[in-house]
C-alpha cells in the first residue's frame, strides 16, 4: 500500500501512457497512479487497461466527453480522499513533468510543507523547448498573479504539485470556478488563503516531444480575467481552516 496517489488526467496520449507508467512504477518510492481519462478516441484507456495486469496501484476513472483540465484534477481528489491517501500528486501523461522529480516534491510535503510546487521559475528559467513566446506570456503570468493577488509565489501556473490530504479536506470543490490554466492559480490561491504552508521545488520543465499540446489561447485568457475575478470574491469571504474531513465551507 502507497501513502501516495499521482493523478493523471489524459486526452490522446497513447504516445506517452504507457512510458510514463512505467517510468513512474519503477521508482524507488512506492506511488499509486490514478488515470482519469476523458474518453480519448486513440485507446490512451485501453492502453492502460491492460498495464493494470503488470502494475498494482494502477487506477483508471473513464469519463464521456473532454471535459477540462480542473474537474478531472477534481474528480481525482475526491476519489483520492474517499480512499485516505496522504499525500495527492498533480501530474502531466507528457514527460514535461520528469518523474523523477515525483520523490522531491514527495520530501518536501513530508519535511514540512502542505503543498509542494514543482517550480520553473524559483531559480531562474528552467523551461526546454519552449518558443519564446509561450515562455514569456508563462513567465509574465506568474508575476501578473502575484501582482494581482499577493500570492508569493514564482510558478503560480505550475501544474506539477504535491498536496496533503489536510490541503484538499479544506477546499470546496463545488466551488471551484476555473476548469483551465486558471485552475492550477486558484488552487495555489485557495491554499495560501487557508494559511497553508506553499513550498517550491526547482524542476526542470520540458515541453512534450510526443501527442498534441492542450494549450490554447481560450485557456489564457481564462487566467487573465479569472485572477482579477478570483482577488475580488476573496474580499468578501474568510478562510477558516476546517477540522474535520467534510468539504463544507
Amino acid at each position: 500500500m502507497s501513502d501516495s496517489l499521482i493523478i493523471i488526467p489524459t486526452y490522446n496520449e497513447k504516445e506517452n501512457i504507457e512510458r510514463i507508467l512505467r517510468k513512474v512504477f519503477f521508482l524507488e518510492k512506492a506511488f499509486h497512479v490514478l488515470i482519469v481519462d476523458d474518453g480519448s478516441p486513440d485507446g490512451t484507456a485501453d492502453i492502460v487497461k491492460g498495464l493494470q495486469k503488470e502494475f498494482q496501484g494502477l487506477y483508471i476513472e473513464e469519463r464521456t466527453g473532454k471535459l477540462g483540465l480542473g474537474t478531472a484534477y477534481i474528480h481525482g481528489f475526491k476519489w483520492a480522499l474517499e480512499r485516505n491517501y496522504k499525500f495527492v500528486f498533480e501530474m502531466d501523461a507528457d514527460f514535461s513533468h520528469d518523474p523523477n522529480d515525483l520523490t522531491r516534491l514527495y520530501a518536501a510535503c513530508v519535511e514540512g510543507g502542505d503543498v509542494a510546487i514543482g517550480s520553473r521559475y524559483v531559480k531562474g528559467v528552467n523551461i526546454v523547448n519552449w518558443p519564446m513566446s509561450r515562455l514569456l506570456m508563462s513567465y509574465f503570468a506568474s508575476k501578473y498573479v502575484k501582482f494581482v493577488t499577493g500570492l508569493p509565489i514564482h510558478d503560480s501556473t505550475a501544474g506539477y504539485k504535491c498536496y496533503r490530504r489536510e490541503v484538499l479536506e479544506n477546499i470546496n470543490f463545488d466551488k471551484i470556478q476555473f476548469v483551465g490554466y486558471a485552475f492550477q492559480i486558484e488552487m495555489k490561491f485557495k491554499a495560501w488563503k487557508y494559511g497553508f504552508n506553499v513550498v517550491e521545488v526547482p524542476v526542470i520543465f520540458t515541453d512534450r516531444t510526443e501527442g498534441i499540446s492542450k494549450m490554447s489561447s481560450d485557456i489564457f485568457f481564462e487566467a487573465f480575467i479569472g485572477v482579477i475575478q478570483m482577488k475580488v470574491r476573496s474580499w468578501f469571504r474568510t478562510f477558516e481552516r476546517k477540522s474535520n474531513d467534510n468539504n463544507t465551507h
